[in-house]
């Protein structure tokens, strides 16, 4: 039998006490109240209560690795991403790659595959589809319901898949961003039982009301930590940490413990604030996942003090997984499947006629993925490049991958390059290409690194060309996932040397295209308005 001693944080009596946890066959036998113990603290280990595990750019066994080196020891995952790209056939990829290493990872049912009619997304999960995922015993929801007008207004599809998810036992999440009042208590009735999407502390607090749980969203792009914290003190029961998305290089630096010390250092009560990060989660899925109690699966972390949160160590069933920044679990191969069918575009093929006074601009905004609709004078870009870079007027296209079309082209605002253009096929949610440039030629360029690898990021500028390539879906490397964190960490920092202010500019730019998020977003289809959910002309009288 093993064992591990030290102060054990009992979160639900809120108390600290000396103790021995003993465990065999991965599960605790015995927690043995001590006289005294070693000065270290033991928990039980954190949880991302959502996230899409597509955005690190790794497949779950890399994420995996990386993620328990800071004391996660499951995931609520979405696999919603790799979803759009294959269907049913992606899901199950996920959750075999993810059953290949010893981390508790909880995948959802994706409720809305195409996310919406208005783009072209590489497969459909129809309602006998959903039934199927979750009559398995690796899916634990219903993930996401953006369609929340499909809600609101009783689409009889949207309702079945809530309905079938209820009938079995198994939660149902939400996705509603700026949902309130009427509205917001309508779609709770429904059975939704969570949000993530909040930006604001009086949305939050109104979803609360309805009796929805609230997941407090700190990503690679949305940051809503510091808006939405101080629900925590009074709501602590019914809040959860997540990071939505998360790519590789902010992983490697840290994940829901950077979420824990902030919220210590704010001055929150510890018990609160590791309820939310450990237990809550894991009773709101039923998640297997142990909770540092008798019989349970021997799940937990070791800290060196409760004001620094360094991790010490992660074990997980058992076995210790990591220990002081190092993981133990090994590399494992894996396969790749994709599915990417489009020819090499010409600069041609990006040029857009201006007609009309005004132009219609996409205005992003660092760190949300919500973004504002603008309008300017047409001749501001009326010049060999149809661009404006002291204006911060650049293009902006979508490009369809799963079959030969001519790319929508439109205008966005903020990403702030100065020269050449960056483009990805990470592009929520139906992950078709999309790429900001200053010229035609620049962002011919980058599209075509991505086609030739069939998935990646990419940047072009200063005579230069970056590629990191994603064979897995268009979405995910298959490589260690330390090496692929690197390899971002190079092409993000080329990105910023073409100008671009952004904290993450590949992240903000995977959003560009996620119709579901206000206001105005692009389309492989169009130039799109979230809100009215209608296509819009990019110039107008």
């Amino acid at each position: 039998m093993s064992q591990v001693s030290g102060q054990l944080i009992d979160i639900p009596n809120r108390q600290i006490y000396p103790a021995t946890v003993h465990f065999e066959k991965g599960i605790i036998q015995k927690i043995e109240k001590k006289e005294e113990a070693p000065d270290q603290y033991l928990l039980p280990g954190f949880v991302d209560a959502h996230v899409h595990v597509e955005s690190s750019m790794l497949v779950p066994s890399e994420f995996g690795r990386l993620a328990v080196v800071h004391g996660t020891v499951g995931t609520i995952s979405d696999p919603h991403e790799i979803g759009n790209v294959l269907g049913v056939e992606g899901v199950e990829y996920m959750i075999e790659n993810g059953k290949q290493i010893n981390f508790k990872f909880h995948f959802g049912a994706p409720s809305c595959v195409p996310a919406t009619t208005f783009e072209t997304a590489g497969a459909e999960i129809n309602i006998e589809d959903v039934e199927y995922l979750l009559k398995k015993p690796e899916i634990n929801y219903l993930a996401e319901m953006m369609n929340w007008p499909g809600v609101l207004f009783n689409d009889e599809t949207v309702l079945a898949k809530i309905e079938k998810a209820k009938s079995l036992g198994k939660p149902v999440d939400g996705h509603a961003p700026g949902l309130k009042g009427e509205q917001a208590k309508n779609y709770a009735t429904a059975g939704i039982s969570t949000d993530h999407e909040c930006f604001t502390i009086e949305e939050a607090q109104d979803k609360l009301d309805c009796g929805m749980k609230i997941l407090i969203r700190e990503g690679s792009a949305a940051k809503n930590f510091e808006a939405l914290i101080p629900l925590l003190d009074k709501n602590y029961e019914r809040i959860m940490f997540c990071s939505d998305d998360k790519h590789p290089d902010n992983l490697v630096e840290g994940h829901i413990n950077l979420l824990v010390k902030r919220a210590l250092a704010k001055g929150n009560d510890l018990y609160k604030v590791l309820q939310a990060a450990c237990i809550n989660p894991v009773e709101h899925y039923n998640m297997n996942i142990g909770l540092l109690k008798e019989n349970d699966p021997a799940d937990f972390i070791v800290i060196d003090n409760t004001d620094d949160f360094n991790i010490l160590q992660t074990w997980i069933n058992g076995e210790l997984v990591a220990e002081n920044g190092d993981s133990h679990i090994p590399k494992v191969e894996n396969k790749i499947i994709n599915n990417f069918d489009c020819q090499p575009k010409t600069a041609e093929q990006f040029k857009i006629d201006i007609k009309g006074n005004k132009v219609q601009v996409m205005e992003a905004l660092d760190g949300q993925l919500i973004t504002n609709l603008l309008f300017f004078d047409s001749s501001l870009i009326n010049n060999p490049n149809q661009t404006n870079t002291e204006e911060d007027i650049l293009k902006v296209t979508v490009v369809n991958r799963y079959k030969e079309a001519s790319p929508a082209v439109g205008y966005i605002k903020n990403i702030g390059l100065k020269k050449g253009a960056i483009a990805s096929s990470v592009g929520h949610d139906s992950h078709n290409i999309i790429a900001v440039g200053v010229d035609d030629e620049s962002i011919a360029q980058a599209v075509n690194l991505i086609i030739k690898a069939k998935g990646g990021v990419s940047a072009v500028g200063n005579g230069q060309e970056q590629l990191l390539e994603l064979p897995v879906a268009g979405i995910m490397s298959e490589k260690d996932g330390y090496e692929v964190a690197e390899a971002y960490s190079k092409i993000d920092a080329f990105s910023k040397t073409l100008d671009s202010p952004l904290n993450s500019p590949f992240m903000t730019l995977s959003f560009m295209a996620l119709l579901v998020i206000p206001k105005a977003k692009m389309s492989d289809l169009g130039f799109f308005d979230g809100e009215t959910f209608k296509f819009i002309d990019v110039f107008v009288d």
